[in-house]
């Protein structure tokens, strides 16, 4: 595995990011939707550059190789709490390399080191034992198996929701 880094996505980014999002062969097989808006990226870059205080993408490079991104959303806990549920996605040909096992590592410290949450989650289905690795390794911890949670490809799958609480990571100084 070559060293991983994270960066903000540049809008000459666009075009391979909405590559990376839209197709179904680069997402499948866990993470196509059907088709979605083709400029959508591009106008939520516009907006916030993809990175905001709910929500934010960020690209995973790898031998100066765009090799997929991380992803983080706000997700409520209570009246006036959430914690940010991540999410990653890799090029075909970078899958099984450890890349995405980094990336998400990277995040975590990202994350913890620049916001207050507390907590962060991250659900996959129950067929990717891929993904449930690579959360294990970072340190998350499964917490169950939420039955018929998410609808793709026809059919209602069960997904598997894991966490991490800020005081289970050692922060790194990024200073």
């Amino acid at each position: 595995m070559g060293d991983v880094s994270l960066r903000p996505v540049r809008e000459d980014d666009l075009a391979e990011l909405e590559q990376l999002i839209n197709e179904p062969e680069n997402t499948a097989p866990y993470n196509w939707w059907g088709w979605r808006k083709p400029d959508r990226m591009a106008k939520l870059w516009e907006e916030s550059g993809l990175l905001g205080d709910e929500h934010g993408i960020l690209l995973a490079i790898a031998e100066d190789e765009l090799v997929g991104f991380v992803s983080w959303h706000q997700v409520g806990t209570g009246p006036s709490s959430h914690c940010f549920e991540i999410g990653v996605n890799l090029q075909p040909d970078s899958r099984g390399r450890g890349y995405g096992t980094e990336a998400q590592r990277l995040l975590v410290q990202y994350l913890f080191a620049h916001t207050q949450v507390n907590r962060l989650q991250a659900g996959t289905e129950l067929a990717n034992a891929a993904e449930q690795r690579a959360l294990e390794k970072v340190g998350f911890t499964r917490e169950g198996v939420l039955r018929a949670y998410t609808y793709r490809n026809g059919r209602w799958r069960d997904c598997v929701l894991y966490s991490l609480l800020r005081d289970e990571v050692e922060l790194i100084d990024q200073t």
